[in-house]
Formats: C-alpha cells, structure tokens, sequence
C-alpha cells in the first residue's frame, strides 16, 4: 500500500522539525524541496526531494519549484474519482494528503520599507498556490498555514488521523490566510509603486492586536484589528486592558492631537466629543483652561496633550477620575507616581505613525468610505467678512473652528483667548447646540467667538450669539438663507466671519 504523503514547503522553519517528526513517526512520507529539505536532513529526518519526484529542478532562480503536474495533481486528485484516478495512473501522479506551507515574508519586507526589487521578490507564488489547491480539495487534504496549528496536526496524526471537520476548519483559515496575504502585498505595492488611482473594489488586510473585554455595551463581543502593514499609535504604559468604548474616544483625541499638534494643547474628551480644549504656554495651563470648559463632563473622560506630561502635571491630573491619559511624552516620574496613586488609570504613549487615507464606517446600508483627511482651514484671504471685519480675533476664531471640527454634529464652540468656554455638541438642531454652548460659558460668553461646523439654516443663532455678547462668529455657509442669516448679523452688528468649509461630524 502506498505510504500518505505530506509536502512541506515553509519560509518560518519554527516548529517544522517536530512536525515532520510527528508526520514520520505516523507513517508519512515528506516530500519537501531546497531550503525547506536542508533543516529537515539537519535535524534528522529523511526527506524525498521534490525533484526525485518530478524530475524537473528548480529554476528561474527558485521562483519555480512545486507548480508541477505531479504535486498539483498529487494535490487536487478526488479520492474515487474515475477520470482522476485515470490521469493519475497514466502520468504517475502519487496522492499528497498533507500540505504544510508558510508563505514568503511580504509584510515583513514592506514594514522595513524595502527596495522594490527586494518587495518584488518576497511575492510568493508556488506558495500561494499549494495552499489554495490543497484548501479546494479539504475533503482529502489538510493544508496547514500557521505554526499555531502544528501541535493540534501532530496531535490528530497520533489520535486516529485528521478528521473532515479539521480539514474543513483548515481549509477556511487558509483561504483567509491568502485572502489577506494578497490584500497585504496590494497595500503594500500601491506604497512602493505610488498608486493613486480611484478604485471600485476595496481589500481589506486586517490582524487581531486585541481582544477587548466587550463592545459598547456588555452583550456586545468586541475586539481591536489593525491594517498588516501598521502598528497602534500608541504604547501603554499603564493601566486597565483599554475598552471599546476607550478606543471610540481616542480616536477623538488622536484627532485633536493632529488638529492642533504645532501648539502646546489640551483636549478632554468624553462620549467621542470634546467637552474641553485649550492652548497655552505650557501644559498644566492648557490643561486648567481645557477642564475649566465642563469639569462635570470631564470626570470619567479621557485627557490628551501635544506635549510633555510631567510629575507636577500629573499630581494635577490626579486629583480627578479619568479613563484615559495620552501624550507624546510622560516622564518616568509621572509615569512611577500614575501608577502607584491611579493603578487603573491607562496610561498611553501616542507614538503617531497610523494615519488612515479612509474612514470605513459599518452600517446596515453597507460600508462608507470617505477620505481621512484634515480640513483645510479658513482663511481671512479666501474668505469674507459679513459686517466690521475682526482681525484681531482672528486667533480665537481659528482655535474655535478646529475645536468645533472635533465635536459631534451639530456643534457650537465658544472660545476664548484660545480655550473652550462653552461647548455644545451632538444636538438635532443647530440653535439648542448654540443655546448650550452659550449656557455652559456663563458669563464667559461675553466677548468671546463662536465657531459652528456648518451654515445656519435661520438668524435665531446669531440672535442668540447677539443676546450672550458674542464678539464674533465663524462659520461656513451655504444655507439658502444666508442672505437672511448675514442681513440679521448686520442689524445687530454681529462680526460673522464665511469661511465656506462644513466639518460635520457624526
């Protein structure tokens, strides 16, 4: 009777030994080929060369090995099946029952941001092409990708053999090997060859970082996937595992961070919108006018700067319950002082690097894709003032619209000498945000800016603006009523700056 033939053809030589062993010790015959047959004769174990079985070498410089009528067939052959087992009989093609194969390093080349010839060169091809062959016909054949399944494979061969239902479990997780080694190389070629094109199908290569203790809410299962070819932009120093809900709001954060990371600021954030944002000197002063903004509101939020955390700071920070701390720096002293008086406070290093070109969102419509990139700031050159021009606001102004660009739709932001005063965020109309806002601020309303993330769809907001003391209003335009909305401004003498850019955010 015809020995069962396993063909090994792996890059990862981890663990390879043990299994070969294992397959041998239960009757198989290796079939392997260069690099792969090499570690297998040094640790011991006998090995049929694949040429042996072709009679065909290696050539194009080892870019072709396996792809031959004898190891496809061996492959793909159905058990029982006439016109196979014809063929098979009339070009001598043995029966391969295991196939064990890790791919070419693609990734790892592409993360080191190698030559193109070298990326070139790490596409593999014979590989891909086992894997998938063997994964088609799972109703005969394992196919082994991970080095995670070798010990329950050598555990099966020493229990009776490989069952349908693991070679169908197999099979599966092959094809989404493939399928994400393929998405991977795509991403990583379209970097190295400067593709911009617009395309109409979308490939998604993305890797478990996490398992999250749940999603939103407890009934919810939730985990942390990032692109291949990225790492998290962030280390934790400290802290609890980070949640979901965590993760929603630091992407508030990272967001602010890159909003306003040419100055030394602060953003608090709480249910994925700022209630607190300020710039300043240094830290603790942007951090007391960030929290001065809602301190209600910060507590169980999450904090984040542009610059340096230190000890000081830190006691500071302290003195109030936060989910989340981030920076780009936190010295070891505040890091050693965090731990030791907040040990589950999260403690996150923002290492930058992972900014997404799209923003995928999840819905029952489908998935939306729209490009990930900043907006571009107003301009008192490209845009126009309605009513006496206020240069000298300009600063706030400009602070109050990148704080605004942060907040849930529909936003209002009240600013004042580059701090937040008053925020209000996430409304179904425009005049409650604005009515909120102006509450918060109290009697900080009183000549400060305001900032909107969209037109004004009637005056009632510049009447209320009027009625708090707002010194003047930045928004984009584009209402129908503009010409009502900007002849209400000029009668009661509100400065209204048209900067013609929405930040809407929902």
């Amino acid at each position: 009777m015809e020995r069962p033939k396993a063909l090994i053809s792996v890059w990862n030589k981890e663990g390879i030994a043990e299994l070969a062993r294992a397959m041998s010790e239960a009757g198989y015959e290796i079939l392997s080929s260069s690099g792969t047959a090499a570690h297998l004769r040094s640790n011991g174990i006998e090995v049929t060369e694949v040429l042996d079985l072709t009679g065909t070498p290696s050539i194009l410089g080892g870019r072709v090995k396996t792809l031959h009528p004898k190891i496809m067939g061996g492959i793909l052959a159905r058990r029982g099946h006439a016109d196979d087992e014809r063929d098979r009989a009339e070009h001598g093609i043995p029966l391969i029952d295991i196939v064990v194969c890790t791919l070419y390093p693609f990734e790892e080349t592409a993360r080191k941001n190698a030559e193109e010839d070298e990326l070139i060169e790490k596409i593999d091809i014979g590989g891909v092409s086992l894997i998938r062959a063997a994964a088609k016909n799972y109703a005969h054949v394992a196919v082994i990708t991970d080095t995670a399944d070798y010990e329950p494979l050598a555990r099966a061969l020493g229990n009776g053999g490989v069952t349908r239902k693991m070679r169908k479990d197999l099979a599966i997780r092959a094809f989404l090997k493939t399928a994400s080694y393929d998405a991977t190389i795509h991403e990583g070629l379209k970097e190295a060859l400067g593709y911009s094109g617009e395309e109409a199908e979308m490939t998604l290569a993305l890797r478990r970082a996490q398992k999250l203790r749940y999603g939103e809410n407890p009934y919810q299962s939730a985990a942390l996937f990032m692109p291949t070819l990225a790492n998290p932009p962030f280390v934790q120093r400290s802290g609890k595992e980070l949640s979901y809900n965590n993760l929603l709001d630091l992407d508030t954060l990272l967001k602010g961070g890159a909003v306003f990371r040419e100055t030394c600021a602060c953003v608090i954030v709480k249910h994925t919108t700022p209630c607190g944002a300020a710039e300043a000197d240094n830290e603790t002063d942007a951090y007391e006018r960030a929290f001065a903004c809602d301190p209600v509101s910060a507590f169980g939020g999450i904090v984040g700067f542009t610059g340096r955390v230190d000890l000081p700071l830190a006691k500071r920070i302290a003195e109030h319950f936060y989910e989340i701390l981030a920076a780009p720096e936190i010295t070891p002293e505040a890091i050693d002082f965090l731990k030791s008086s907040k040990r589950n406070l999260r403690l996150l290093a923002i290492t930058g690097g992972y900014a997404p070109r799209e923003q995928i969102t999840g819905s029952r419509a489908g998935f939306l894709v729209q490009t990930e990139t900043p907006p571009p700031p107003p301009s008192q050159n490209e845009g126009r003032w309605v009513g006496r021009a206020r240069p000298d606001l300009w600063g706030d102004l400009l602070f109050a619209w990148k704080t605004a660009g942060l907040v849930k739709s529909n936003a209002i932001v009240l600013a004042s000498g580059n701090a937040s005063v008053g925020i209000g965020g996430g409304f179904t109309n425009r005049v409650d945000a604005a009515g909120h806002a102006i509450k918060m601020a109290g009697d900080k309303a009183r000549g400060s800016v305001m900032a909107s993330d969209a037109f004004f769809p009637f005056p009632d907001t510049v009447e209320l603006a009027h009625e708090a003391g707002v010194a003047a209003i930045i928004q984009p335009g584009g209402s129908v009523r503009d010409e009502e909305v900007e002849r209400r401004a000029l009668e009661l003498g509100v400065s209204m700056f048209i900067g013609g850019t929405r930040t809407f955010r929902h």
